[in-house]
């Protein structure tokens, strides 16, 4: 199983300190973990993943070796920009978003427009147009739960 955790290159403490934790959760899993191998988020979970022994694939946006964040497995040098974001997600069975930036709203977007279960973890509630929320994520209380919902979902 490959679950994507995406969130965006500057984050809170709170959000790498939860990044970390679902990396090193979805190691003890034995989940292969894909992130943009960047900073913030991605640095955090590669982080953690790593820490606890996982597998740990960034998927990045530029040919820059030198940009790819520690922890990482194996790297992905796209040279894609932003379009690496739909590699990114069409290689998970699930994707948990923590945190939020436009880029990773994109991730979200193409996720659901997959049909790729998305679990979210202090991110976004998107509603239509008569404010009714949209299904198109699954809240999750805290990392343990984000991973137990992404394990769920992506079986």
């Amino acid at each position: 199983m490959q679950v994507a955790v995406c969130g965006p290159r500057e984050c809170s403490a709170v959000e790498a300190e939860h990044a970390r934790q679902v990396g090193r959760l979805l190691a003890a899993a034995e989940v292969t973990v894909l992130c943009g191998g960047d900073t913030g988020v991605m640095a955090a979970v590669a982080e953690g993943a790593s820490s606890a022994g996982g597998l740990v694939i960034g998927v990045r946006p530029d040919t820059d070796r030198d940009t790819a964040c520690a922890g990482l497995s194996a790297v992905l040098f796209t040279g894609m920009g932003e379009a690496r974001n739909a590699i990114l997600v069409a290689s998970a069975d699930a994707v948990i978003i923590i945190g939020g930036s436009w880029g990773t709203l994109s991730e979200l977007a193409l996720a659901r427009s997959r049909g790729i279960p998305v679990i979210a973890l202090g991110t976004w509630q998107i509603f239509d147009a008569d404010g009714t929320p949209l299904a198109a994520t699954i809240s999750a209380t805290d990392p343990a739960d984000a991973v137990a919902r992404a394990l769920q979902d992506a079986a």
